[in-house]
């Protein structure tokens, strides 16, 4: 059976040996196919920025009403970005893209543009006529062309730029 998504709590009886932070870069580093979120009390830039960094694909605060956070469960489980508007507007003070990227190619803006609406890659590939293969392939080129870690980070960057707004990005929890 292959785990696809964790959810990281912070609390310390729980993971007295190494903080959130570290444990889902550890997860995301050893089990890659592995989605994190982070579902935490702390609301603080270094926390949000940090998990993110790290590799977890959702910030999700424990005030979360239990149906929101079945849907995004459901949906970072396909692949789709999970953010509390909270953690999202931290992010978007935070998260800077780099000052002279490599340009896009116009496929991978397409493919940049349904990332940051919360669409997973078979949806993307569906959409776009083109094989899901494909469009991990572009994904991985955009994180390298960006110079960020995650597609959390790239929907970021997406919605810097204005090709998104900030409420698509945070899939309206």
């Amino acid at each position: 059976m292959v785990i696809r998504i964790l959810i990281a709590d912070d609390h310390s009886v729980i993971m007295p040996v190494m903080d959130g932070i570290t444990a889902t870069q550890t997860i995301r580093e050893g089990f890659p196919d592995t989605e994190v979120v982070a579902l935490t009390s702390v609301l603080e830039d270094a926390s949000v920025v940090g998990a993110i960094r790290a590799g977890a694909i959702g910030y999700l605060l424990k005030t979360t009403e239990a149906d929101d956070l079945r849907r995004a469960i459901r949906a970072a489980a396909e692949g789709q970005v999970q953010l509390s508007p909270e953690a999202a507007s931290r992010l978007m003070r935070e998260v800077r893209a780099p000052d002279s990227p490599e340009t896009l190619t116009d496929r991978e803006t397409d493919v940049l543009r349904l990332v940051a609406e919360g669409k997973a890659n078979k949806e993307i590939a569906q959409g776009l006529g083109i094989g899901e293969k494909t469009v991990k392939t572009h994904v991985s080129n955009i994180l390298a062309k960006l110079g960020v870690q995650s597609r959390t980070q790239a929907a970021l960057h997406a919605a810097r730029i204005g090709m998104v707004t900030i409420h698509q990005v945070s899939g309206g929890t």
